[in-house]
């Protein structure tokens, strides 16, 4: 153990800016903010942060659609802020990854407002542009996310071509065909990396490749949001080249991919055998119904598809873009059993900042709602304190999430009980255990119905991990060992009794057969 980059033994911590905490009280969290609670993610046991956005930009979809890579956007402070914040963390042993948008820019980006000016400009190939059909219509029929089956192509009326823009009309899609944007894309990376960021989370980068024909979709599929369907084996060779990039520098710098395909099959080939991406975020976890046999065949899948190309998974249960999985499962049991699962699998956890209080997605009412996707309530502030408010102005950004007079982080601390401190015992157990690290996984037949159970592996060091997802209590059968962590607290330190509560799940330490 250890000989393994970083990026294969860490926890991740991301932290959407706005609402993690905020400095300079003008309700809106910012580089300051997070600096100030560091000690926070230390004390928690996470490895490395990863900031969503801080670049410049019209904020139209909240820092994804950047008009300069290289500065900070003032809501959030500025480069020396950044560069004081990427101090901070070292200094407590916490790596900072940043969110790098690759696939398309701001249009009020300096290059697409060059690109634009005429069909003749030196730019005008760094985006792409089509002529509209015989009829005038958009040059395909691909759809635009956030546009509600809205076409993904805009006329400029400047010149009489469309552009094209998988999000927002005002997000366009660079043309990474042009090698003049790959190598200017590379420098933005570059500028990050010698500032000495550890790594980049790429925005939808599947999205990056695509086929010049730019053919319709089958109709079946046209009201899906292109970059949901596209799948083009270009972007493997735009993948090498950035990873060649970050190869380049010490440290075992890494990029972990959004590869927004709901399958486990299609995200394999973007780690492209050890040459592509780092990791790749294998999202068909977040979208299981809760039920053990659906994840018993999750869990075999990824193994099937990433060991044999030698891809490290990565495991997910929330983020910024989707409702929390405490909202998603009903129950704080469950969100528990859940934390169990998503940080004793193999391979590399992304927990989601708050996840560790609990927190539920925030009722946000309409006059309130800024986000073009809807997803405002997932991004919610995080309740520090006790106090009124709980470490945020009246009003923040955006509401509070539900119970912040109790899921507060200085409450939560003053709870051994709490899901926090579970968390915290989840990540101690973790990092203290080989198996958990690096091991194998191998799933435990002739369980219960209801009851998933795998051990993990390395040497002489083996964890056993059993989760119920039904509510009521079942007997698991003959597996022994001492409760290291329970997802209840009940039993730990103590022979396992060879049975489970409703919603419970436990680790057990346990010797290799």
């Amino acid at each position: 153990m250890g000989d393994q980059p970083w990026w294969t033994r860490a926890v991740v911590y991301q932290i959407y800016p706005r609402s993690f905490a905020d400095a300079n009280g003008d309700g809106v969290g910012e580089l300051a903010g997070i600096q100030e609670h560091l000690d926070h993610i230390a004390w928690l046991g996470a490895d490395a942060i990863w900031l969503s956005p801080i670049f410049r930009s019209p904020m139209r979809d909240f820092g994804y659609d950047v008009s300069d890579y290289c500065d900070v956007d003032p809501i959030f402070g500025s480069l020396s802020d950044l560069d004081a914040l990427v101090d901070a963390a070292h200094a407590k042993n916490l790596r900072v990854i940043l969110d790098w948008v690759p696939a398309h820019t701001s249009s009020e980006h300096p290059w697409f407002l060059a690109s634009r000016r005429s069909k003749h400009d030196p730019k005008r190939d760094w985006y792409v542009w089509r002529d509209p059909q015989a009829d005038g219509a958009p040059p395909n029929n691909w759809t635009s996310a956030f546009s509600e089956g809205g076409p993904a192509w805009t006329m400029d009326e400047n010149t009489g071509q469309y552009w094209l823009h998988s999000f927002l009309a005002e997000q366009p899609d660079l043309n990474w065909e042009n090698p003049d944007v790959a190598a200017a894309m590379h420098e933005t990376l570059r500028f990050w990396l010698d500032r000495g960021v550890d790594g980049f989370r790429a925005d939808v980068v599947h999205n990056i490749g695509k086929d010049p024909a730019l053919a319709d979709v089958p109709a079946h599929l046209a009201k899906i949001p292109h970059c949901a369907l596209n799948h083009d084996p270009r972007t493997l060779d735009h993948l090498r080249g950035i990873r060649r990039l970050l190869d380049s520098y010490p440290g075992d710098r890494m990029v972990v991919g959004e590869v927004f395909l709901m399958n486990s099959k299609k995200i394999a080939p973007y780690y492209a055998e050890g040459a592509g991406l780092h990791l790749s975020f294998n999202f068909p976890p977040m979208f299981l119904k809760w039920k053990a046999d659906k994840w018993r065949a999750c869990i075999k899948e990824a193994g099937e598809e990433f060991d044999p190309v030698g891809a490290w998974p990565t495991w997910v249960l929330s983020n910024h873009d989707w409702p929390r999985h405490r909202t998603r499962l009903g129950s704080e049991a469950r969100a528990r059993s859940a934390a169990v699962l998503l940080l004793t699998l193999r391979g590399s956890p992304f927990l989601y900042m708050g996840e560790e209080l609990g927190l539920e997605d925030a009722k946000v009412p309409e006059d309130r709602r800024v986000d073009p996707g809807g997803r405002d309530g997932c991004r919610a502030p995080v309740p520090w304190t006790n106090e009124p408010g709980h470490g945020w102005p009246d009003p923040a950004w955006l509401p509070l999430p539900p119970d912040a007079t109790t899921r507060n982080v200085e409450a939560a601390r003053d709870d051994p009980a709490s899901i926090l401190h579970l968390y915290r015992s989840l990540l101690a157990c973790r990092r203290s255990s080989p198996a958990l690290l690096e091991g194998e996984i191998r799933l435990i037949d002739d369980l219960p119905g209801g009851i998933l159970g795998y051990r993990r592996v390395s040497g002489d060091d083996e964890r056993v991990v059993l989760i119920n997802f039904e509510e009521r209590a079942t007997a698991v059968g003959d597996i022994s060992g001492i409760v290291e962590v329970s997802s209840d607290g009940s039993g730990e330190g103590a022979a396992f009794d060879k049975g489970l509560g409703p919603d419970q799940s436990v680790v057990l330490q346990s010797s290799p057969r």
